[in-house]
């Protein structure tokens, strides 16, 4: 990933620092009730992968790698679901 210039550092804090009131939406179409429903928070984030060595019951794993490619992802978002859950409280 790059790194952020000095340059558009300040640019950014600056456009964080502003008041909301100042910024202009005129542009922006006004979304529908029906289009906020289907909205999610995080859908583009990507938080960095570390890799590890992690011993999984035999019958788990099984039932991850049957549901074809992308197991070791489906595992990642299993456990993102359950500590979520656990962080709501």
């Amino acid at each position: 990933m790059k790194e952020t210039s000095k340059k558009m550092a300040e640019e950014l804090r600056g456009l964080a620092e502003m008041p909301d009131a100042r910024i202009d939406t005129s542009d922006i179409a006004a979304m529908k009730d029906a289009e906020w429903a289907q909205a999610s928070r995080g859908r583009f984030f990507r938080p960095p992968k570390k890799r590890v060595t992690l011993p999984l019951d035999a019958d788990l794993l099984a039932w991850f790698r049957e549901q074809g490619k992308g197991y070791q992802a489906r595992i990642n978002a299993a456990l993102r679901e359950f500590v979520e859950e656990r962080r709501k409280g």
